[in-house]
C-alpha cells in the first residue's frame, strides 16, 4: 500500500510506495512540474530538490523546458505537447490555475481551471502495487475543441544517455524487441488505425543504455488503450527526456463542452533497479494482480478447430475433432470461424450471426451438450465489429460501417468496419451476443477484429472524430456488460493475431491471442518481446501441424509443445489425423503442463538465455516452492559443448529436487554454476525441467 502525502509550504505532492517515490509541485504560476521520479526517498528530503526555476538568459534555450506534469501548448511551452486546446474565440493558449487537491487512500485528483476560460483539467495519480497510474481529466461549460490529449508526460532524470526498449513488428512477426539509442528530438511510437496494432505496441522502457537483464535502473510507461494510440519520447540538447502518450493521432479533434467531459485512458509508469527482469516481474504482477479480471484462475487447455477444418465447419467434423481434443486432456473445445450465416470463406456472412442450419440442423445446442457431456468447457469464434458487404445486416443497414460521404469504401479481407460509437451498432451486438451466450451454455469467447480502420467517417453526426475514442470505449462497455450478464464467461482478445495486446483489453479479457504465427522457432522471439511487459498468464500460445502454414518449417511435436507450454496451452492441428504415436505424446505432454501450469501463470518469469541467436535459448518460472525451466536449442553448431544453465531465483541456502530425475541440487551451485540441462543432440532440442524445494 502506498501512501500520499501534501508538502503545504512547498505546494509539494509527495507518491510513495514500497521501492519508489514520485514527486510533483505547483510552479509559482501554478503550473504543476515534475519534481522526482525514482527510488524512495523520505518525504522530509524532498524539499531538497525543489530549485527555483531558471532564467531564460538568452531568449531561445528555456532551461526548465520539459519539466511540466502535463505539457500544455501555449505561451513560450514549446516542449511535445501533451494538451493542446482551442476555444471557440480562437484562443489556443492555457493557463493554469489551482483550485484543490483530493488524497483518497491510493488515489490523488488535483484541480486545475483555465486563468479565463469555463476550462477545468484534473490530474488523477493512484498507486498500485509498484506501479503508478496517471490519467487526466477535462470538463468545460463551453464547447472546448481538443487536438491533443494525452494522459500524461512522464519525466525521466537526466542521465549520461538513454536508450529505449520497444516492440515492433507486423501482422504474422509481433512484438520483436528492439533497444536502441534515444535519439535527440522527438521519436514517436504509434497506431493510426483504430487498434492496438501489430507494428508497435504502447510501452516503452528506458535505460542509461548500461542496463542488462539483472542489472541497472529501468523506468517503464505502458498505455492502457486498445484503439489509435502515440507515446512520443522527446530528447532535448540539455539531456533531459520525456515521455507522453495517450489516445489519439494527429488531425482527429476530440469536443469537450456541456455533459461530454473527455477522459483519457490510464497510462502507467514503474521504475525499477535490477535490470530488465526485474522491470518485467513488476510489470507481470501489476498486470496478474491490478488489471486481468480472474488473476487467481488457470487458464485452460484449449483446442481450437480453425486450422483443421478452417471455414468447413459443420456438427459432424467438430464432434469428431471434440472426442479427439477431449481424450488428449483438452479442457476448452473452441470452434472457429464459419458456423454463421452464408459463411463459407471471408468473402461473405460476416455480421449474420445466426446458425448456418446446413451446417448445424440442431443449431448449436447439440454440439455444445456433446462438448460439455466430454468433461469439456465450449467456446466460440465471433468478429462482432465487422461486416462482410455481401451480408444481409450490411444490405440493411451500409450506413453502419465507417464510411465518407462521396469516398469509396475500402475493403480488407472483404469486410467493412462496423461503427460501434453508434448506440444502435452497439445495442446490437449486445442484442446478439447476449443470446449467443446465454442461450447455448456458451463459456468462452474468441473475440476477433481483423482488419484496422479506413474511411473513419460517420455523416451525419456532429462531432464525427469522436468515434475513434467512442468505438473502442463501446467495445470496452459492451464486454463489461457481457461478463457482468454472464459472469462464467471467459473471452480471450484477438485481431488478426497479435494487433489487439495491451492493459485496455487486458482489463476485460482473460488471455490474449499472441500472434497468427504458431511456428515455434519464430514463436521463441514473439514470446521474448511479448514477456518484456506482458505475463504468461496471458499469453495463448497453440501447438498446429507441420509443416506450419506461415513459415512453411517443419518442428518436431516436442519443441513445439515445449515452446506453447511456455505461456497458456493450446492445440490447434487437424488432430483427428495424426498418427497414434503423435497422439500419446501429446497427451503426455498436456498432463506435463497441467503440472506445471501453476509455476508458468502464477510464476515469476526469469529469461536465461535470450533467444538472441539460433543457439540455446532458455527461460525459468518461478512460484512458491517449485521451479520451471524451458530450454531450447534452436540449430546444433560445430559439435559444440553444452554448458550448464545458470539458473535465477532462488534461496542460496535451500535444495532443490529435480522431479524426474530425483536428484539434489544445492541452491547456490545452481545459482552459481548452473544446472546440466541434458538436451538431446541436434537441432529443435528441448527440454523442461522440473524442481521443487526441499523442506
Amino acid at each position: 500500500m502506498g501512501e500520499i502525502g501534501f508538502l503545504d509550504d512547498h505546494r509539494t505532492w509527495v507518491l510513495t510506495n514500497d521501492s519508489t517515490t514520485y514527486a510533483l509541485r505547483l510552479d509559482e504560476d501554478d503550473v504543476p512540474a515534475h519534481v522526482y521520479w525514482g527510488p524512495k526517498l523520505r518525504t522530509e528530503d524532498i524539499p531538497q530538490l525543489l530549485e527555483k526555476p531558471l532564467p531564460w538568459w538568452d531568449g531561445f534555450n528555456d532551461p526548465n523546458e520539459g519539466l511540466d506534469e502535463l505539457a500544455a501548448d501555449g505561451g513560450t511551452k514549446y516542449w511535445t505537447p501533451a494538451l493542446q486546446i482551442r476555444f471557440a474565440d480562437g484562443t489556443r493558449a492555457l493557463e493554469w490555475r489551482y483550485r484543490n487537491h483530493e488524497i483518497h487512500q491510493d488515489h490523488l485528483r488535483i484541480h486545475f481551471e483555465d486563468r479565463h476560460y469555463p476550462l477545468r483539467i484534473t490530474l488523477h495519480y493512484r498507486l498500485k502495487s509498484e506501479v503508478l497510474e496517471r490519467w487526466t481529466e477535462l470538463t468545460a461549460d463551453t464547447e472546448v475543441d481538443v487536438t491533443r490529449a494525452d494522459s500524461a508526460t512522464w519525466v525521466l532524470p537526466i542521465r549520461d544517455d538513454y536508450r529505449l526498449s520497444h516492440v515492433t513488428g507486423r501482422w504474422a512477426a509481433e512484438t520483436q524487441l528492439r533497444r536502441t539509442p534515444a535519439p535527440h528530438g522527438e521519436t514517436t511510437f504509434a497506431s493510426r488505425r483504430g487498434i492496438t496494432g501489430h507494428h508497435a505496441n504502447p510501452w516503452i522502457m528506458v535505460d542509461d543504455g548500461t542496463a542488462t537483464e539483472r542489472h541497472g535502473e529501468v523506468y517503464g510507461v505502458a498505455l492502457a488503450w486498445s484503439g489509435s494510440w502515440r507515446l512520443t519520447a522527446t530528447r532535448s540538447s540539455t539531456q533531459r527526456l520525456t515521455i507522453s502518450g495517450g489516445f489519439g493521432q494527429d488531425g482527429v479533434t476530440q469536443r469537450v463542452g456541456p455533459g461530454n467531459p473527455l477522459t483519457t485512458p490510464v497510462i502507467a509508469g514503474l521504475y525499477t533497479n535490477g535490470g530488465f527482469g526485474t522491470a518485467s516481474r513488476a510489470w507481470h504482477t501489476y498486470v496478474r494482480e491490478h488489471v486481468l479480471p480472474h488473476p487467481r484462475e488457470l487458464r485452460p487447455v484449449l483446442y481450437n478447430s480453425w486450422e483443421a477444418t478452417g471455414f468447413d465447419v459443420d456438427e459432424v467434423n467438430q464432434r469428431t475433432l471434440a472426442d479427439h481434443a477431449a481424450t488428449l486432456g483438452v479442457e476448452l473445445f473452441v470452434v472457429d470461424d464459419g458456423w454463421f450465416g452464408a459463411r463459407t470463406g471471408d468473402h461473405a456472412g460476416l455480421g449474420d450471426w445466426h446458425v448456418n442450419r446446413d451446417r448445424f440442423p440442431g443449431g448449436l445446442k447439440p454440439l455444445v451438450d456433446a462438448v460439455h457431456a466430454l468433461g469439456m468447457k465450449f467456446g466460440i469464434w465471433v468478429e462482432p465489429e465487422m461486416v462482410n458487404p455481401d451480408s444481409d445486416l450490411y444490405r440493411a443497414h451500409p450506413d453502419w460501417v465507417l464510411h465518407h460521404p462521396h469516398r469509396r469504401r475500402s475493403e480488407l479481407r472483404n469486410q467493412l468496419v462496423l461503427n460501434f460509437a453508434r448506440p444502435d451498432v452497439e445495442a446490437w451486438a449486445h442484442d446478439w451476443l447476449d443470446r449467443l451466450v446465454g442461450d447455448h451454455g456458451v463459456d468462452f469467447l474468441k473475440w476477433d477484429m481483423n482488419r484496422p480502420f479506413s474511411e473513419a467517417g460517420w455523416p451525419g453526426d456532429a462531432d464525427p472524430d469522436r468515434l475513434w475514442v467512442e468505438h473502442t470505449r463501446a467495445v470496452y462497455a459492451l464486454i463489461d456488460r457481457l461478463r457482468q450478464d454472464h459472469p462464467s464467461l471467459r473471452i480471450e482478445a484477438c485481431s488478426g493475431g497479435g494487433g489487439r495486446i495491451d492493459l485496455g483489453v487486458l482489463a476485460r479479457a482473460d488471455q490474449v491471442w499472441t500472434s497468427d504465427n504458431t511456428d515455434a522457432l519464430d514463436r521463441l522471439r514473439i514470446q521474448h518481446g511479448y514477456g518484456q511487459l506482458y505475463p504468461a498468464r496471458a499469453m495463448s500460445a497453440w501447438v498446429t501441424d507441420n509443416p506450419n502454414f506461415v513459415t512453411g518449417r517443419s518442428v518436431p511435436l516436442r519443441f513445439r509443445f515445449h515452446v506453447a507450454m511456455a505461456g497458456v496451452l493450446g492445440v490447434g492441428g487437424d488432430i483427428a489425423h495424426w498418427p497414434g504415436d503423435d497422439l500419446a505424446l501429446a497427451r503426455e505432454l498436456i498432463a506435463l503442463y497441467k503440472d506445471i501450469r501453476p509455476v508458468v501463470q502464477h510464476g515469476a518469469l526469469y529469461r536465461l538465455r535470450p533467444p538472441a541467436d539460433d543457439g540455446v535459448t532458455a527461460l525459468q518460472y518461478v512460484h512458491e516452492d517449485r521451479t520451471v525451466v524451458f530450454a531450447y536449442r534452436q540449430a546444433a553448431h560445430f559439435n559444440a559443448p553444452e554448458r550448464p544453465l545458470r539458473l535465477d531465483g532462488l534461496d542460496p541456502a535451500d535444495r532443490y529436487v529435480d522431479s524426474d530425475a530425483g536428484t539434489t541440487h544445492s541452491g547456490a551451485v545452481l545459482l552459481a554454476r548452473g544446472l546440466p540441462l541434458g538436451l538431446p543432440t541436434g537441432d529443435f532440442a528441448s527440454v523442461v525441467l522440473r524442481l521443487r524445494r526441499k523442506i
